[in-house]
């Protein structure tokens, strides 16, 4: 039996109408998909720490058929490496220019600038926020991003940030009821 599952935050209506158009969102990584901190080994190995609900809410968007994308100015294994077990396709590695990247994403996913939605927390990922249908913040982003951002997720990047975009993108496309069923079901077998 399905329920209506309402989000645990406030989204502003206008934000709830443009996720409902999201076909591909691209997601910055160090901020966002990450505290931002970068520790390194011994031998000058890269680790990142990622956000588990966060790749759930990634997982569940790909289920549904919405395209997910990951643009960083850095490159990481570590990053591929959860990218590719998410089952994230799209890795953009070395990419300073932001907007660029973006731009050619939407081409090779064939979507409109309406139909994407870019999550950033500092000023490279501006021009990137700004050329998307929906350009989203999470809450310690910088301050000038999050005063272009049109929606500011209530948590931090890294802290379950992700989840909360994925989880506004699937209740504007009335997904989240059937995700959270999935979830809930409970066996009546003895």
């Amino acid at each position: 039996m399905s329920r209506v599952w309402p989000l645990p935050f406030a989204t502003p209506h206008g934000v709830v109408d443009k996720a409902s158009a999201v076909k591909l969102v691209v997601f910055d990584v160090d901020g966002v998909l990450t505290d931002g901190s970068v520790t390194y080994g011994p031998q000058g190995e890269e680790y990142k720490t990622f956000n588990i609900r966060d790749g759930q809410g990634i997982k569940s968007l790909l289920d549904f058929g919405i395209d997910t994308a990951i643009v960083s100015a850095r490159n990481s294994p570590a990053l591929v490496t959860r990218a590719q077990e998410l089952g994230i396709r799209h890795i953009e590695t070395n990419a300073s220019d932001k907007l660029r990247a973006s731009r050619a994403l939407m081409g090779k996913c064939t979507v409109r600038e309406d139909q994407c939605c870019y999550v950033g927390d500092d000023v490279i990922d501006i021009p990137a926020m700004l050329e998307c249908g929906l350009g989203i913040a999470v809450a310690d982003a910088h301050h000038t991003v999050r005063h272009i951002a049109q929606w500011i997720t209530p948590s931090d990047g890294g802290r379950g940030a992700v989840r909360e975009v994925c989880d506004v993108i699937l209740y504007a496309q009335k997904k989240l009821d059937i995700v959270m069923d999935r979830h809930m079901k409970i066996s009546t077998a003895t």
